[in-house]
């Protein structure tokens, strides 16, 4: 099992290498620089100015020397300087930010596993009951709801008109005066619609998931001969039918890792989150290189990372991959 996963971790340095090439190409291929930003507004911006900075910012270098450079930084987990009027380290603009985004993340993954395995786990077993045909319902409305229609649906009645939730930032003016457990309060106080929102979708998913996967498994033989011997239907279900109808569900839980950053653009522009998802969002509409560049790799980490995950979780749950 160790080789397995000391082989697999070997694998992920050509596909992060394969990922950041092709990602720095593609963002270098979209019309524009950065350079756009600072001289076309500027009506005494001369060309010999803009090809200064061209300079300055290494725009003028061929494109694999370009990548060279930057890769040569990323090896000793250099970012560079961001393209924003601070430039300040990309790096250091990433450690203040991604904390906040794994914890909304996070947060969001335990909401779902807490409440959508129940969820499916019941309307397997309870097939074609009133709890199941209901759990279908909330699903349709789920995967039909867009998440940032449901953010500012909330925003306006809870924050707006109601007053129950802060609609925007993760603490409030008077934050440096409150006690511990005051700004405690106040940040859950102040993510809890983000969060809820950042879950809705895969509440729906992930219950359907474990749902036609409990199906599935209470079919089989095994489960049959269990009930025959006589254990009792507590012991059928989560002692021999779920662990095997976590198997998919791991999977798809290792795949949503990526979803971190990718999904928290959205949600963190409406509410004004200083997360990665939004500093991905100013990134771009900058063509602030560095800083795009350093979002992608950490998503590219995060998408290698779930898979590996994945396959932890399928070692712990199936002795059988133990054994390879």
């Amino acid at each position: 099992m160790l080789r397995y996963l000391a082989k697999r971790f070997l694998m992920m340095i050509p596909l992060l290498l394969g990922i950041t090439l092709i990602s720095f190409v593609v963002i270098h291929l979209a019309p524009g620089e950065p350079t756009d930003l600072q001289t076309e507004l500027n009506p005494e911006a001369s060309a010999d100015l803009k090809e200064r900075l061209r300079a300055q910012y290494d725009l003028d270098k061929p494109l694999l020397v370009q990548y060279g450079t930057w890769l040569g930084r990323l090896v000793k987990l250099d970012f560079g300087d961001s393209f924003s009027q601070d430039r300040r380290p990309v790096m250091d603009k990433i450690a203040e930010r991604l904390p906040i985004t794994i914890a909304i993340n996070v947060a969001s993954i335990i909401l779902i596993l807490g409440v959508a395995g129940p969820i499916g786990i019941l309307s397997a077993v309870r097939q074609n009951s009133f709890f199941d045909r209901a759990t279908t319902v909330f699903v349709f409305i789920g995967f039909a709801t867009p998440s940032f229609w449901l953010a500012l649906l909330l925003m306006d009645f809870l924050g707006v008109r109601y007053g129950l939730f802060p609609i925007s930032g993760i603490t409030s003016m008077d934050y440096e005066y409150l006690s511990l457990p005051g700004r405690i309060w106040d940040i859950i106080h102040h993510l809890m619609l983000p969060v809820f929102v950042s879950a809705f979708g895969g509440l729906a998913g992930f219950s359907r998931y474990m749902r036609s996967n409990m199906l599935e498994v209470v079919r089989q033989d095994y489960i049959l001969t269990a009930r025959a011997k006589g254990l009792g239907e507590r012991a059928v279900i989560y002692k021999h039918a779920l662990r095997n109808a976590l198997l998919p569900v791991i999977t798809i839980l290792g795949l949503s890792v990526p979803t971190l950053i990718g999904g928290s653009v959205i949600f963190e522009t409406i509410f004004a989150i200083p997360g990665m998802g939004k500093m991905f969002y100013d990134s771009v509409m900058m063509r602030d290189y560095p800083a795009i560049m350093g979002v992608l790799v950490i998503g590219a980490v995060l998408t290698l990372v779930g898979n590996l995950l994945a396959d932890l979780g399928y070692a712990m749950a199936d002795p059988r991959i133990r054994n390879r």
